[in-house]
């Protein structure tokens, strides 16, 4: 029965997983329209969306830049996550939100949304993991459907006006590890969830009842508790909402002028800002929070370097002559203190010279911050895709890069004790110092994020990397290994050579819908792979080189894991291209730790030299 009950979930999630990525990949022109809809359907009265959600700008991406909206990748109208928190909004629940095709979380919180929640709620939003209607008006009864929503992890439906009795069936929903409906007016017995929703989640109900609260004492007592809440409660009822109306609006007129910077979370850190900074290196300074809140403005938006999966980085400068470092602030983790502490420690003591350097960590209630040296040239990303238009980049640079940047990953996987799988590589986490050697930063964070106990959840929530780098057997497997990482690496190498976004190709005929690795096996199926190369680098005399390069990266991103090299034998395969530049010392060579590994690259080189 476990094998079975087993094979019948994987075959659940890998066909869910499916739907999934069919509604990503068409999910662009919807996903615009679903924003459009939902701006024309609600009253925005401080004009919170009409400012920020201009549809006349049509470059690419330009939807993941409006107010509350997260995408899953920068460079694509796809939204993942949906926070129109505290905006005064009015209305009822927006329908058009089913055209946002691959959202996995809503916060429509603390706003004067009204009527009921949809009854086909679970269609509107297929694939949420979060889901926060809290502090509005909505009224009638909580909605069986939120059952089918099989994949909530969070469910808060707080500070309304709803009635009616909580749907036993949401008691199916064995993710879920939140829910609130307080200050509302439920009646009737509570879902059986069991422990894992205490007691002050149906706070101010007082027609609730059974586990963890007052034993229910049948039908005559829960009738005479209904009746004692309809009459009673509604004095109360009115006078929270009159509170929760006083601080809404309270909070509303004075939005703008309390965060303008977009650092509250910062600045709710006050009382804090004595904690010491553990630092690993005695080459920096002792530190406190509040030298990390000086040096970076109190974590200004105009301080961000970067963003991504693991967090926002902040640019910092000291006050002891001008010392420039980064502070990352991590996405939310599960971990505890004493673990996170014991993870960085460890993640510490990684020191190899095409890694970004950590050199410290602070915890301050909640928040988890790292330090690392500053990278005067940012991501390889912003180098390859600048803002003013195509990259200027010589064809020895990049190779100097790629180069780099194998044989940092490469000692992850086969010479760093423990051995680490990135999870998340792409240009953006490749950073580039003074002199453009590469650096690799996120390495084990992956681990550290906030990942859901289910894999599917884990995979939704992007741990396993950016959109246009993820390995194709990861849909299927949901099971991270270097091969995966071999292959997101092999999408960085075909950035290099053509200059082209993972998930855009602007070279491709408008008809083509696909990404940058399925772009160039079409061409290489055609043979037509000259076309794939930055037209920048062609004519220069390293035509050779080049196509070498490429044929490495096509390698690399083979659907068939077996069929990819390790990273050891991409970092030699690259350095024997560019044996004229001398980017790399004879003592410099990375020797791999398993005899296997060695014996792999050994078979590599005999069947190079035979051809």
């Amino acid at each position: 029965m476990v094998l079975s009950s087993r094979f019948f979930r994987a075959h659940f999630v890998i066909s869910i997983l499916l739907l999934l990525g069919c509604s990503m990949t068409n999910g662009t022109d919807t996903d615009i329209f679903c924003l459009k809809s939902i701006q024309d359907s609600l009253e925005d009265p401080y004009n919170t969306l009409k400012t920020s959600w201009n549809f006349n700008n049509k470059t690419e991406g330009f939807i993941c830049h409006f107010t509350g909206v997260d995408c899953w990748h920068d460079d694509e109208n796809k939204v993942l996550n949906l926070k129109l928190s505290n905006m005064g909004l009015k209305g009822q629940f927006p329908h058009a939100i089913q055209n946002c095709t691959s959202l996995t979380g809503l916060d429509l919180s603390i706003n004067k949304l009204s009527g009921t929640i949809p009854a086909d709620i679970y269609k509107l939003l297929k694939f949420v993991v979060t889901l926060d209607l809290s502090s509005n008006d909505f009224s009638g009864e909580i909605p069986v459907g939120l059952a089918n929503c099989s994949y909530l992890n969070t469910l808060k439906l707080d500070q309304n006006r709803l009635t009616g009795q909580i749907p036993p069936q949401l008691a199916q929903l064995e993710r879920l590890k939140t829910f609130t409906v307080t200050n509302n007016f439920l009646t009737g017995p509570v879902p059986s969830f069991g422990s894992k929703i205490a007691a002050d989640s149906y706070s101010n109900n007082s027609g609730l009842c059974g586990a963890p609260l007052d034993p229910c004492q049948g039908k005559k007592a829960n009738t005479a508790i209904i009746a004692g809440a309809a009459v009673g409660g509604v004095t109360v009822a009115a006078l929270a909402l009159g509170i929760v109306a006083f601080f809404f609006v309270r909070r509303v007129s004075v939005k703008k002028e309390e965060d303008p910077e977009g650092n509250k979370w910062a600045r709710s850190l006050k009382g804090t800002k004595g904690i010491k900074v553990s630092m690993f290196e005695k080459s920096v300074s002792k530190m406190k929070l509040s030298d990390l809140m000086k040096a970076t403005n109190n974590f200004s938006k105009s301080n961000i370097i970067g963003s991504g999966r693991t967090g926002t980085m902040y640019k910092a400068v000291l006050d002891d002559g001008g010392t420039w470092l980064m502070v990352k602030r991590l996405q939310e983790s599960q971990y505890s203190e004493k673990e996170f502490a014991s993870e960085m420690t460890t993640l510490g003591t990684v020191r190899h010279r095409n890694l970004v350097s950590l050199l410290g960590f602070c915890v301050a209630k909640q928040e988890r911050l790292l330090v690392y040296k500053y990278m005067e040239n940012g991501s390889l990303h912003d180098q390859l895709h600048p803002a003013t238009g195509g990259s200027t980049m010589e064809w020895s640079l990049r190779l100097k890069i790629a180069i780099g940047a194998a044989k940092g990953l490469a000692w992850l996987h086969h010479s760093c004790n423990p051995r680490i799988i990135h999870r998340n590589i792409s240009s953006k986490c490749i950073l580039l110092d003074a002199d453009f050697e590469p650096k690799i930063s996120d390495f084990g964070l992956a681990r550290l994020m906030n990942p859901i106990d289910t894999h599917l959840s884990t995979f939704i929530n992007g741990e396993f990397g950016d959109l246009g780098y993820v390995a194709p057997e990861y849909t299927r497997t949901l099971v991270a290994t270097p091969k995966g990482d071999v292959y997101s690496f092999g999408t960085v190498l075909l950035e290099l050579v053509t200059g082209e976004r993972p998930t855009h190709v602007a070279k491709a005929p408008e008809t083509f819908k696909g990404n940058l690795v399925e772009w160039i096996s079409q061409l290489s199926s055609k043979s037509e792979l000259q076309d794939a190369i930055d037209e920048s680098l062609l004519g220069k005399g390293v035509n050779d080189e080049i196509f070498q390069f490429l044929k490495v990266a096509c390698n690399c991103v083979s659907p068939i894991p077996k069929e990819r090299p390790t990273m050891f034998e991409v970092y030699q395969l690259l350095r024997a291209i560019a044996s004229r530049y001398n980017f790399t010392a004879d003592d410099d060579i990375l020797v791999p730790t398993d005899p296997g590994d060695a014996a792999n690259f050994e078979e590599l080189i005999v069947a190079r030299e035979e051809k």
